[in-house]
């Protein structure tokens, strides 16, 4: 079969996206090979990190040249990758779905094309500028307020910031589909009898549940790879699992940007290949998320076959 120019071209360019990912992921593989093979499972379960003498001479273990007293323990960022992003979607979903449902039904029609791009704006704001604005007020409203020792950073302040970050992604989302929604569901339900609240609640949203499960999985990746606005309000904890909402956390991607001048530092270079075993880790759970969202729609298109 002959294969046109056109549609060749089209081909490649569709390949590039797939392309690069896989290129990324061999990358991380082949170069964290080395700390996978020193590191072994307890690399995900322990708890301690630590970069051991960088001065010293190293040492070898298994034939792999590290430094003396190198440990490497993660589980306490993914702890506290996890948490800091589901107490951010926990608090973002309501205060997002409200927003659309709000620009959607009670907004006058003037002025919800202003108010929408407001809400987008939002999106765009760079973390840095939400990471400033957590640590002049967010974090002394906590400190000051909330927290029973005083220091406002922690794993609330991240989920906070976190969340504004993420509430305008689901609320545009959201918003786009409810606008989609046939006029006659609206009119067929409200010729029932049924409330507004009724309307919404019965008549819009479960048409507009997939939509919304896929802005819930957008905002939360945001969430899982956000770094910087999360490195100035999180704490930094380090060796130590959160057991409050006060308690300092350090998540994958902040914690990979705190250490890396020190692991450069590394003669063995044994500390940079583990934090980007630490990147592969954090690929593979937002990799699981997408899995999970995919599962989740496909469940909710089923049950809209099975109704309908």
């Amino acid at each position: 079969m002959k294969i046109r120019p056109f549609r060749l071209s089209v081909l490649s360019l569709s390949l590039l996206i797939p392309a690069a990912l896989v290129a990324v992921v061999l990358f991380l593989v082949v170069y964290s090979g080395q700390a996978m093979l020193f590191n072994g499972l307890h690399f995900v379960t322990d708890i301690n990190w630590n970069l051991g003498d960088l001065y010293s001479d190293p040492v070898t273990v298994n034939g792999i040249s590290v430094p003396s007293g190198a440990n490497y323990g993660i589980l306490v960022f993914i702890v506290g990758t996890l948490l800091s992003s589901l107490i951010a979607i926990l608090i973002a979903v309501p205060l997002s779905v409200g927003a659309a449902i709000f620009l959607a039904e009670a907004v006058p029609h003037r002025i919800r094309p202003v108010l929408s791009m407001l809400v987008e704006l939002v999106a765009v704001v760079p973390s840095v500028v939400f990471g400033l604005w957590g640590i002049a007020v967010l974090i002394p409203f906590i400190g000051h307020y909330l927290s029973p020792t005083g220091n406002g950073y922690g794993l609330l302040a991240a989920a906070i910031v976190l969340a504004l970050m993420v509430t305008p992604i689901i609320a545009s989302t959201l918003l786009d589909a409810l606008m989609q929604v046939p006029k006659e569901n609206r009119e067929s339900a409200f010729a029932l009898g049924a409330t507004h609240f009724e309307v919404v609640s019965k008549a819009m949203m479960p048409m507009v549940r997939t939509t919304l499960i896929g802005g819930i999985v957008l905002a939360l990746g945001r969430a899982l790879g956000e770094t910087m606005a999360v490195l100035m309000v999180s704490g930094g904890g380090i060796n130590i699992l959160p057991d409050s909402p006060f308690s300092p956390i350090s998540t994958i991607a902040s914690f990979i940007v705190s250490q890396l001048d020190s692991a450069e530092a590394d003669p063995t270079n044994m500390s940079v290949r583990t934090l980007s075993e630490l990147a592969l880790v954090l690929f593979f759970i937002t990799l699981a998320v997408n899995a999970t969202a995919k599962l989740l729609t496909s469940g909710a298109f089923n049950v809209r076959k099975r109704q309908s």
